[in-house]
């Protein structure tokens, strides 16, 4: 009996990592729990500040901008400088910033803030991936950034239903809340875990691939031709994931109409509700399989997801379309960060994830305009037809990125 209850145990995929990860957990918790203002943030400049609809697009736009350099700044800083004290730099300066909105009402003043917080929450990311790959060896490193994953989903879950009574009833408190628990976090992680960058540490090198790279970091991705296309096959996972916040709320408004809203917030909800629930049985079931495998099974449930909502045109269908392509996005999430940690030399982890980060935002971008000229021009019916034919094409590239061996050393 308890042989079969093992067998089934999901969450024994987390044990036995290092308690540095169950920290990070717990600071991911709280930190997305008490991310009140970015959610909020078109709410804020037009009800609350008073600007126009076309300027606060505008102003949304540059602070996502903003993140793509400061991705890579933070990716270097993190590689150069130390992954912890980049993270705590990066974090404590995105929150302090925040605190003059909770006082003042100059929209001038309010909106240099909200963009130079955006630009120091782009340091984050690199910096935490590159924590993760430093204390976990390869066959680790899935189970860590699914419990990463799982904890930012755990807090944005719960955040917004704390941010709404205060944007409504309590405004500084939006500011000053973000800021009070973006130090919770900070603090978790400066007293419990000890820089992690190879230069402060013994450094053990797990393969050819992850050893130093003596030169920059544009010969550290030419010696790396599979990494460079994964990126580049990774903007098409991101150009159809894109679409559950474009085309989809499109789809489901012609379908229902007036109460189109209505059902894609519904919609928005399973999707939560599937990654807070499938999160730890998709990583107990796929944990022994190499990341490029995942990743093309997400393109599968990609095609079958995504690709459906061109035919279907039922509440119970659209419900059945999001749990579906909801488990393709949790196993990019989770095998994503997997590959690039185990493909980056140690000294330049931070900053090939930023790389990552840059693939993301570019198929993001495509996915809203390059799909909007196409739905112009065709409709969304093909859209959704075009999403199945990139979805395979790009899970064919990632089984042959599996088997590819002809150029280069890099294996894992």
């Amino acid at each position: 009996m308890k042989t079969i209850l093992d067998k089934f145990n999901f969450f024994k995929t987390y044990r036995g990592l290092p308690r540095s990860m169950y920290v990070l957990f717990i600071a991911q918790i709280i930190n997305r729990f008490g991310d009140f203002v970015m959610p909020f943030l078109t709410l804020y400049l037009t009800v609350k500040i008073g600007l126009e609809p076309i300027l606060v697009g505008a102003i949304v736009t540059i602070c996502s901008i903003i993140g793509i350099p400061a991705s890579f700044l933070g990716g270097y800083f993190a590689d150069k400088f130390g992954r912890k004290k980049t993270y705590l730099y990066a974090q404590g300066l995105a929150a302090l910033i925040l605190l003059p909105c909770a006082f003042v009402k100059d929209p001038y003043i309010n909106v240099t803030c909200l963009m130079l917080s955006s630009f120091f929450h782009g340091f984050i990311r690199p910096a935490m991936n590159a924590i993760v790959t430093d204390v976990l060896p390869p066959e680790k490193r899935q189970a860590g950034f699914a419990l990463q994953y799982l904890g930012i989903n755990l807090g944005v879950a719960l955040g917004p239903l704390v941010a709404g009574f205060l944007f409504n009833n309590l405004l500084p408190m939006l500011f000053i809340g973000d800021v009070i628990t973006s130090f919770i976090a900070l603090y978790l992680v400066a007293a419990n875990i000890k820089e992690t960058h190879p230069t402060y540490t013994k450094e053990v090198v797990y393969s050819q691939a992850e050893k130093e790279e003596k030169k920059n970091i544009f010969v550290a991705l030419a010696k790396r031709p599979q990494l460079a296309l994964f990126f580049l096959v990774y903007i098409a996972y991101s150009f159809i994931y894109t679409q559950h916040r474009f085309a989809l709320p499109l789809t489901v408004t012609d379908i229902f109409g007036d109460a189109g809203a209505q059902r894609f917030s519904y919609l928005m909800s399973v999707n939560a509700v599937t990654v807070l629930g499938f999160t730890v049985i998709i990583t107990g079931l796929t944990s022994k399989l190499h990341p490029l495998v995942n990743m093309a099974l997400a393109g599968i449930t990609y095609a079958v997801g995504f690709g459906m909502l061109g035919y279907v045109d039922s509440l119970l269908m659209l419900v059945l379309s999001t749990v579906i392509w909801t488990i393709g996005e949790i196993l990019v999430m989770t095998s994503f960060g997997v590959y690039v940690a185990n493909n980056s030399p140690s000294n330049y982890r931070a900053t090939f994830s930023a790389f990552g980060n840059l693939s993301w935002s570019i198929g993001g971008a495509l996915g809203t305009s390059l799909a909007g000229m196409y739905v112009d021009s065709y409709g969304l019916k093909a859209l959704w037809n075009l999403t199945i034919i990139i979805s395979l094409v790009a899970t064919v590239l990632m089984f042959w990125l599996r088997e590819w061996r002809k150029w280069g050393t890099v294996r894992n």
